[in-house]
């Protein structure tokens, strides 16, 4: 063998090697990526820093019949989860059967029986699988919705033995495409994302973003007593739905305001503030003098040059919770409310008082108050019957309006009032149960979150599938911006960037 045939056969089983160990590697937030099946064409995943977007390139001649041929990127996950993301092909494509979406696999054999939540390529959505080992696949008639209903918000959860597949148009909450139970479902599965071209001569791409692989727990779960779930901060761009996660841990944090440069966010953690980059990075802690058990109700003055903080002060009734003000670089912090509870929400346009839910006269019922931030009597702007709630209230950037939620006709929707409490209108009127309305900078957009209904309309918990949405402060059909799994501490404090097109949050995941 003369010298050129060794270096040619030395560069292809070196470039053989290479494209195996890349099919190893992990990418992110995926353990493994392999080609099921054997592919004639090799597929691969491409991850951009940048905008957190997965790229993903297939083939295969399908996933049907007996056996499949597809690329998957997936880890190997115990217990129940649940996975979400947006999905989109790239280009036209060669054929209307080519396939992207999230599966659920007993292992990575080409005829293993599996679950997945499917996006073809004509738009049809729906959920297939293969009941046992080598056996034909099932696609119910009864559970795809019409060809090209182009859904590109897709989920797949897991509970128990039981599957569940929702999916969703951008802007809209999500459906259930269908549910099954896969009796043979084994603790430890394998679960990720997959493309097959429905052609073995043909690769096809798509993109994904905004994955998410979130752990829930169930409703009896008790944070206090069972510990607290990991959380990310996210920041997201109201207008087009793309999340950036900036920092996340195993363990509580909550509630972040973003500063009035934009370029750095304030969120709470162990009592103490911290400031973060808006694109990530490492934190500081935020001089706040005594005060060393503040909770998730903090926030900026319009002028961004005070801070209002909520400081639980010990032996005092309702936890002791109680308005101060500082400066926004740090000091010492100026009592506001001496009677407790008081838990701070909005600042005044002109930076003079501030508005805050309040118990008083040892009465169990939360009322909105405002005061000044330079001492005095607080002022009433509610007088809310037994079984009602309020809470999130704000003052528009005009001063016009003050908004709030309220569960004033039996369901928490967001409403706004005069600013001496007169003229309530009810906002929104739907199902869910609407908390913490935030207006944006320029006076346009509300954001607010929405818990599905089942939760009681007066408590907003933590861990629960919940939906961000936005509409105009005058109202309207709200737009869904984010699905996630959270609640409590979520969005609880303003978090508008001043730009008005961004707004941070905190989402929640167990390990």
């Amino acid at each position: 063998m003369n010298d050129l045939m060794k270096y040619l056969l030395l560069f292809l089983f070196s470039n053989i090697y290479n494209i195996c160990a890349a099919q190893n590697q992990q990418i992110v937030d995926f353990q493994y990526n392999a080609d099921i099946g054997n592919p004639k064409n090799k597929g691969y995943a491409i991850y951009n820093e940048a905008d957190q977007c997965y790229t993903i390139k297939g083939s295969g001649y399908n996933i049907w019949f007996e056996r499949d041929e597809f690329y998957f990127l997936y880890n190997k996950i115990k217990g129940d989860f649940m996975l979400t993301a947006n999905f989109e092909f790239v280009g036209k494509g060669t054929n209307t059967h080519r396939k992207i979406g999230w599966m659920i696999r007993e292992s990575v054999d080409e005829k293993a029986f599996h679950i997945s939540a499917v996006l073809h390529g004509d738009g049809l959505t729906v959920m297939q699988w293969r009941a046992k080992p080598g056996m034909a696949m099932r696609d119910p008639e009864d559970e795809i919705f019409a060809t090209g209903s182009n859904y590109n918000i897709i989920q797949i959860e897991r509970e128990g033995k039981k599957v569940i597949m929702r999916a969703a148009h951008s802007g809209e909450p999500f459906e259930v495409i269908g549910s099954h139970e896969m009796d043979n479902l084994a603790d430890e599965v394998l679960a990720g994302l997959f493309i097959c071209s429905h052609d073995p001569n043909v690769t096809e791409e798509a993109r994904i973003w905004n994955v998410r692989i979130d752990r829930p727990v169930s409703d009896d779960y008790n944070p206090g007593k069972d510990g607290y779930l990991g959380c990310r901060l996210e920041t997201i761009n109201v207008f087009d739905g793309k999340r950036h996660i900036i920092f996340k841990k195993d363990g509580r944090f909550e509630a972040p305001n973003w500063m009035p440069d934009g370029k750095k966010l304030l969120f709470n953690m162990d009592g103490s503030l911290f400031t973060i980059p808006a694109i990530g990075g490492d934190i500081d802690k935020l001089n706040t003098g005594f005060a060393d058990r503040n909770n998730n109700d903090h926030g900026i003055s319009f002028n961004g040059k005070l801070l209002a903080i909520s400081h639980q002060r010990e032996g005092l009734p309702g936890g002791g919770s109680t308005v101060y003000v500082l400066p926004l670089k740090g000091g010492n912090p100026k009592i506001i409310t001496e009677n407790t509870p008081s838990y701070w929400h909005g600042w005044a346009p002109d930076n003079k008082e501030v508005l805050y839910v309040a118990q008083r006269n040892n009465i169990p019922i939360y009322n909105i108050y405002k005061n000044s931030i330079k001492g005095g009597k607080e002022v009433s702007l509610t007088d809310i019957k037994k079984g009602e709630h309020v809470d999130g209230c704000e003052f528009s950037p005009d001063g016009k309006y003050i908004y709030y939620n309220g569960s004033h006709s039996g369901v928490m929707h967001i409403w706004r009032m005069k600013p001496d409490g007169s003229e309530r209108e009810e906002l929104t009127s739907e199902k869910y149960n609407d908390w913490f309305p935030h207006v944006s900078p320029d006076g346009k957009w509300i954001v607010f979150i929405s818990f599905p209904p089942e939760v009681e309309p007066n408590s907003h918990p933590s861990y629960k599938r919940v939906i961000l949405r936005l509409m105009p402060v005058t109202g309207g059909q709200p737009e869904v911006i984010a699905y996630l799994y959270g609640g409590q501490g979520t969005i609880n404090v303003p978090s508008w960037a001043s730009d008005s097109k961004q707004i941070a949050f905190v989402s929640n995941s167990g390990k």
